[in-house]
Parts: C-alpha cells; sequence; structure tokens
C-alpha cells in the first residue's frame, strides 16, 4: 500500500483549552518537583496589603518568583530583604493567570554565617547612620538603683548567676520579665519587656525599675540573632531608663550591645555593673568617718593652741578692770554727798517758789474770777433762752414736716437698736468683770506666793527696829528702840514676852454687784 502524505501535519493532535493546558503544567511542575530547598540571592520584595508576601530569589542567570501566603508569614525565622543570601524551603507551582511558575516559600533561612555577617553590617550602618549608636545620647548608670529590671528567660542559669551576684554585692528589688531569649518570639518579646518596664508609674503598685538589664547566654550568632533584630535595637535606644546589655560572652557581639547605655562581656558583669559591693561602701564610709574624727581633733587642737597663744598677749582681768573699780569706789564715796547737796538746792528753790504765795493774794485772785464768772452767767441766760427760743422754732418747723408713722418706725429702730447695743454692753461688761476677777485672782496668788509671810513660813524670821527692818549685825546693836523679830505665827521681843500671835486677815468686803 502506497503512503499518502496528511496534507496537514499534527492535523490529528489532540485539543486542549487554556485552562486544561495549564492544569496539565501545574500537575506536572507539583507533581515532579514537590517540596524543594532553593538557594539564592534576595531581590524585589513587596509586603502587600492582603498581609501575604512577595520576593524574587535570584543568581546571575535566572529568577525564581518566591510567594508566602498571610498565615505562613510569622512562621518565617527570617524575613526575607533585599540583597540577602537564603535558602527557600517551599512547594513549587505555577500562576496559571499570568502562565508563569512560582514556589509558595513556607521557610527562609540565611545562606550561612556569612551572609548573616553581611547583613549584620548593613544593618549596622544603617542603624548608625540613624545615630541610635551615637555616645552623646548614652546615659549614666544610677550609683544605687533601687529597683532593677532584668528581661531574660527564668529558667537560665543567668537569671540566677544575676541574683547570686546582686546578693553578694548589695542586695536589691528585682523585677524579671520573663521572655524567649532565641527563636522567632524573641525579638518583638524583648521589645515589649523593654517598653513595658518604660510605661510602669513611678511609685505604683508596681514600682518602675531604675535600671534595665538585658541578658542572655552566650550561643551560635542564629541563637543571638533576635537581639540583632532592628525592633530590639530601637527599644533599646528608646528606653529612658538607663540600660546594661549583657547578651552572649566576652567574644559574643549583638546590636542592642552598640544602643544599649552600658555593654557587660557576661550576665554576672552586669550585676556587678549595676551595683557597688556594700561592704566596700562600708569600709569607705567607715574610713571616711576616721579622716572627719581626726580632721575636726585636729582643727580644735590647732584652734585650742591659738586661742592659748593670744590668751597670753591678753592683760590680766584685775589690771583690765582696776580703773574701772577705783572710779566706782570713788563715786559711791561721793554719791551721798552730792544726794544731801542737791536735796538742799531743791529746798531752797522750793521756798523761793513759795514765799509769792500769800493767802490774802489768793482769795483775792478767787474772788475776782467768781466776779467775772457772776458777770458771765448773768448775759448767759437771756442768750441761752433766746438760742432755746430759735431751736425750738426750727423743731417745731421740721416736725410739722414729719409723719408719725416715719417716725413711729424710726423710734422702733432705734429702740431695738439700743436693746442690740445695750445686750452687747452687757455682755462685754460681763465678760470684762469676769477676766478682770479672773486675773485679780492670779495676781493675788502671785502675790501669796511672792511675799515675805510665804518665806517666813520656811523657817525665816525677820527682825524690826520700831517699823524699819533690821538688815544687818551693826545695825542691830547700834538699835535704839527693843528689837522685835517676826515669825510665821507671831511677833515676839527677845527676852520681853510670848509671841503675839499674827492677827486673824481681815473679812473681804462684799464684791459689788452687777450694774445691769
Amino acid at each position: 500500500m502506497d503512503l499518502i502524505d496528511d496534507p496537514t501535519p499534527g492535523g490529528n493532535a489532540p485539543e486542549f483549552t487554556v485552562s486544561e493546558l495549564s492544569g496539565a503544567v501545574k500537575r506536572v511542575v507539583e507533581g515532579e518537583f514537590g517540596y524543594v530547598r532553593v538557594k539564592g540571592e534576595v531581590g524585589r520584595v513587596v509586603r502587600a496589603r492582603s498581609g501575604h508576601l512577595y520576593f524574587d530569589l535570584k543568581d546571575d542567570r535566572s529568577v525564581l518568583a518566591c510567594t508566602t501566603w498571610k498565615g505562613q508569614v510569622d512562621g518565617l525565622s527570617v524575613i526575607p530583604e533585599e540583597g540577602m543570601e537564603v535558602v527557600a524551603q517551599g512547594k513549587l507551582t505555577t500562576f496559571p493567570s499570568q502562565s508563569k511558575y512560582q514556589m509558595n516559600a513556607v521557610e527562609v533561612a540565611v545562606a550561612g554565617v556569612g551572609a548573616l555577617m553581611a547583613m549584620l553590617e548593613k544593618r549596622r550602618k544603617a542603624l548608625a547612620a540613624e545615630g541610635l549608636f551615637d555616645a552623646g545620647r548614652k546615659r549614666a548608670l544610677p550609683f544605687l538603683p533601687e529597683v532593677i529590671g532584668v528581661v531574660t528567660s527564668p529558667q537560665g542559669a543567668v537569671i540566677r548567676d544575676i541574683l547570686h551576684r546582686l546578693r553578694d554585692r548589695f542586695p536589691r528589688k528585682v523585677l524579671v520579665w520573663p521572655v524567649a531569649v532565641q527563636g522567632k518570639e524573641c525579638a518583638p518579646q524583648v521589645a515589649r519587656a523593654i517598653e513595658g518596664f518604660n510605661a510602669l508609674t513611678p511609685g505604683g503598685a508596681l514600682p518602675r525599675p531604675d535600671l534595665i538589664i538585658v541578658a542572655r547566654g552566650g550561643g551560635s550568632i542564629e541563637d543571638l540573632w533576635g537581639f540583632n533584630e532592628e525592633v530590639v535595637v530601637r527599644a533599646a535606644a528608646g528606653s529612658a531608663i538607663p540600660l546594661i546589655s549583657a547578651v552572649g560572652h566576652e567574644t559574643d557581639t549583638t546590636l542592642i550591645d552598640h544602643a544599649a547605655d552600658r555593654r557587660a562581656p557576661t550576665p554576672t558583669a552586669a550585676a556587678e555593673m549595676a551595683v557597688p559591693v556594700r561592704l566596700e561602701l562600708m569600709a569607705a564610709v567607715d574610713g571616711l568617718g576616721g579622716r572627719l574624727r581626726r580632721a575636726v581633733s585636729e582643727a580644735v587642737r590647732g584652734r585650742r593652741q591659738r586661742l592659748t597663744d593670744l590668751g597670753r598677749a591678753l592683760p590680766r582681768p584685775e589690771v583690765v578692770l582696776g580703773g574701772a573699780q577705783q572710779r566706782l569706789d570713788q563715786w559711791a564715796e561721793r554719791l551721798p554727798a552730792a544726794l544731801r547737796t542737791a536735796v538742799l538746792k531743791k529746798r531752797g528753790v522750793l521756798s523761793e517758789a513759795s514765799a509769792g504765795l500769800r493767802p490774802g493774794a489768793v482769795r483775792a485772785g478767787i474772788a475776782q474770777r467768781r466776779e467775772r464768772a457772776q458777770r458771765a452767767g448773768t448775759r448767759l441766760g437771756p442768750e441761752l433762752s433766746r438760742t432755746a427760743a430759735r431751736a425750738r422754732e426750727r423743731l417745731e418747723a421740721r416736725a410739722g414736716r414729719l409723719r408719725p408713722a416715719l417716725v413711729r418706725d424710726r423710734l422702733a429702730r432705734g429702740a431695738e437698736r439700743v436693746a442690740g447695743l445695750a445686750a452687747r454692753l452687757e455682755a462685754a461688761q460681763r465678760g470684762q468683770a469676769e477676766t478682770r476677777g479672773r486675773r485679780l485672782e492670779s495676781l493675788s496668788r502671785l502675790l501669796g506666793s511672792l511675799g515675805y509671810e510665804e518665806t517666813l513660813k520656811r523657817g525665816f524670821a525677820v527682825v524690826r527696829e520700831g517699823d524699819e527692818v533690821v538688815t544687818s549685825a551693826a545695825r542691830a546693836k547700834a538699835a535704839v528702840a527693843p528689837l522685835e523679830i517676826q515669825f510665821a505665827d507671831g511677833r515676839m521681843v527677845p527676852g520681853g514676852g510670848a509671841v503675839r500671835k499674827k492677827a486673824a486677815p481681815r473679812e473681804a468686803p462684799p464684791e459689788q454687784g452687777d450694774l445691769f
């Protein structure tokens, strides 16, 4: 049989719709590749409003579109950034609407330590350009904080080391904010802890820390990566409370170390930075107290010696006071004679002034003034009558214009006012009388306690010569009249008889009654 050429090559091939062909390609791609891991450099990164994440993986020849759905973004270990070298894991699929294939990335990890360090250096330069690491914005740590806030894991050995070191050096109140110290939850929890401590109210029920320590033990760069996240660095830089970063060992460096006010090589060293040694402070205080006592003693000794030296140059008291005492003695001797002379002069002046006062002249002057008064009285009577008549006329004229009701109203108000004033006057008089009575009674008691008769009751006696009191032995020897001794219970004359009883006090006159 001869073969006959088909006039339309491929004309017997089956026909597909666009959706059928796209579905077939999708099944082939997903069935052939399934779950894959792809290494490349991150190119364009877009975060859609819906929450989905779109980015590209590329090498020197090709580009692979990647998609991470909204519910998968929170599960990523690392959020891809442009320029990062990463390893993406996921399922290869197609996007029929645009006839392209893509990968649904469910996990993204940095491709090696070198890539992590490159990304860390890039982030450090960007944050440093914003001034977050400037030395001028770092604050001094408080000398002795009352409350210390610690941001760390409550289960690790870090918190035990910090508490142990604080207890050894200077016990303080410690508030622990538990956080995850590695993994994807580390960065947001640490940032929220720093912001939470700053949000506490000073003096509130939960005290606001005076110092914050962010601490974690050593580990790999991947373990410490949470402390390199931008959210943690910004929280540390924006903290109003001084902050110590104690992340990792001495050789480990994270971005929070640059933003913190102080970096501690270890968590234990952070506790040592936070508080001084109590015993050393006590020893220093004792030393300063000893120096102060020695300085005061030396100052007192020097001033005492200076006072002694100055005292040697001063004259003796008897030399300084001798002249004044001598002048006082001279004036004391001249004083009686001067007093007698002054009395004689005053008596002569009084005699001269009284010489012109004769009884006849005084009677003549009185008679003249009486005559003038009588003449004035005779003129005063008519004048008073005329004045009274004029006043009566004016009063009658004004009384004619007054209304009886108005007069009665004024009289009533005047009577009320007079009654009120009388009541106030009576109360004032009564209060004054009571006050003066109490004062008189107090003065009477004071007079009785200060009088000499109270002294006599304590065993003393008063010696008199007539009505004069004898106060010296010389005066008693020179006495002319018999001496009389007064005791508390009476008086007696020495050798002259019994004691005269003290006269009973006279009964006080009755008090004056109330005038009101």
